[in-house]
């Protein structure tokens, strides 16, 4: 297998609200997301700092889009950030994935960024 995309894109960090329950902190869940990089959104939801506004940027990530990132909570990220797949990830594609690439002027992502030959099914 390819290595994996995502360090080299991290433009869904700064193109989407990253918002979740409040239980997901550490206040309320032993290595939960640090209080500190969230703010609130309502009485049942919060949001990483920076996620939010005309120019979101999680406050989590590091480097540069495009080239290469990292989540500084990766371990302790967020349920939507764990759920959310790029592109052909597990062989399907993503919009949202596609439209987070193309507001960072990045092409989106095929089959072939992350599988062999071998590992991708041909179409008949």
């Amino acid at each position: 297998m390819s290595e994996n995309v995502c360090i080299r894109c991290g433009a869904c960090c700064a193109f989407f609200r990253v918002s979740f329950y409040w239980t997901e902190t550490e206040e309320f869940t032993p290595g939960g997301i640090p209080l500190e990089m969230t703010q609130k959104l309502n009485d049942f939801r919060l949001f990483m700092k920076g996620s939010a506004g005309n120019s979101p940027r999680c406050v989590a990530l590091n480097g540069f889009i495009g080239r290469k990132v990292a989540c500084s909570i990766y371990e302790r990220r967020s349920s939507v950030c764990r759920a959310f797949e790029a592109s052909w990830q597990n062989k399907a594609p993503n919009p949202d994935c596609d439209k987070a690439r193309k507001a960072w002027g990045l092409q989106p992502l095929k089959p072939e960024d992350w599988f062999n030959d071998h590992d991708f099914p041909k179409a008949a």
